[in-house]
């Protein structure tokens, strides 16, 4: 059977699913080796509608080549019955006629909140999936909802301008092609397709605070005037500029000094926004987790160079310690 032999090819030419095909194709172009013949994709599936239309416009996408696409699902096992889930998905996969799909159950250890220490878990699964099988590329059902649902995440921990710039469409060996579609899309193009998909009951809980900003979107629209999720994208893309410019910035500065021995004044010189980018290199150079520094963290070690009078050493997570010395900032990690 071939991938995607059991679409139906009038139906696979509708609107919605013609528009997450182009999506694909798009993204798929600017691949490093997309001009040769073999270059072998996954795409991480977890069921719902935004990860099957984009597994089935792959699918319309690979047609004439089955063997070079790889569908991954990723249980967490943090729901009863996920299993089940995970199994059903695989099915609806091979229906569409994939020929390669891999159930992998990972150990979620919690560490900073059910959502974070989920995603790791399944980011790092997913890689270790890439490398396993070789692929050029991992696609990801990341919709044009979903970052504005970030950047608003972003607004509410007041997380900075990388935090805002939402999530971009290239990152390492994965790749986001629906960053420009709705999720109002991937729905009617399963609907056109006669996919059954899954409702995750997780993205209904209010205890997760993605949900309550999710539920809050409509609202806006209402309060504001439609176009609040085209502008919350549209500025993600904006601030992804400023946020690559200011890190480009700042490693520069980085490569050029000791992270366990940084002159203050030359420090001091630098722009605020690009002076905390590099104190967070320098923190995680030392052996912080990375992700584990807020501003919180920072607003102290950013004071022991613009607002000195005195204060002592500041612990951070990993077991680093920044001190002010003589005119020098010490970073140093407990053994």
């Amino acid at each position: 059977m071939e991938v995607g032999s059991n679409l139906s090819l009038v139906k696979s030419e509708s609107r919605a699913m013609l528009a997450i095909r182009h999506a694909v194709r798009d993204q798929i172009a600017l691949l490093p080796d997309a001009s040769k013949i073999g270059v072998k994709l996954g795409v991480a599936v977890s069921g719902g509608a935004d990860s099957m239309a984009l597994a089935a416009a792959l699918a319309l996408e690979y047609k004439e080549n089955p063997d070079l696409v790889r569908a991954v699902i990723i249980d967490h096992g943090l729901q009863e019955k996920s299993e089940l889930v995970a199994l059903a998905t695989k099915e609806r996969l091979q229906g569409i006629g994939y020929r390669s799909v891999e159930i992998i159950r990972v150990t979620v250890e919690i560490t900073d909140g059910l959502e974070s220490s989920a995603r790791r878990a399944r980011y790092e699964a997913l890689e270790s999936f890439a490398v396993k099988e070789d692929l050029s590329a991992v696609l990801l059902g990341h919709t044009k909802n979903d970052q504005a649902e970030t950047v608003l995440l972003g607004l509410a921990r007041g997380s900075g301008t990388r935090s805002l710039s939402g999530m971009a469409p290239v990152k390492g060996i994965f790749r986001r092609p629906l960053l420009g579609i709705e999720r109002s899309t991937t729905e009617e193009a399963c609907r056109d397709l006669g996919i059954e998909f899954w409702s995750d009951p997780h993205n209904q809980d209010p205890q997760f605070l993605r949900v309550r900003v999710r539920k809050m979107l409509p609202d806006l629209e209402s309060q504001i005037g439609p176009g609040v999720v085209d502008a919350l994208a549209r500025s993600s893309d904006l601030l992804r500029d400023d946020a690559d410019a200011l890190d480009g910035y700042a490693h520069g500065f980085f490569e050029s000094i000791d992270p366990t021995d940084i002159e203050i004044e030359a420090l001091a010189r630098l722009p605020r926004a690009v002076r905390t980018r590099v104190l967070r290199l320098a923190i995680y150079a030392l052996g912080a987790p990375q992700g584990s520094l807020t501003a919180d963290h920072i607003s102290p070690i950013e004071a022991l160079v613009s607002d000195w009078h005195g204060q002592g050493a500041t612990s951070l997570p990993g077991g680093v310690k920044v001190e002010r010395k003589s005119g020098r900032l010490s970073l140093s990690r407990r053994g």
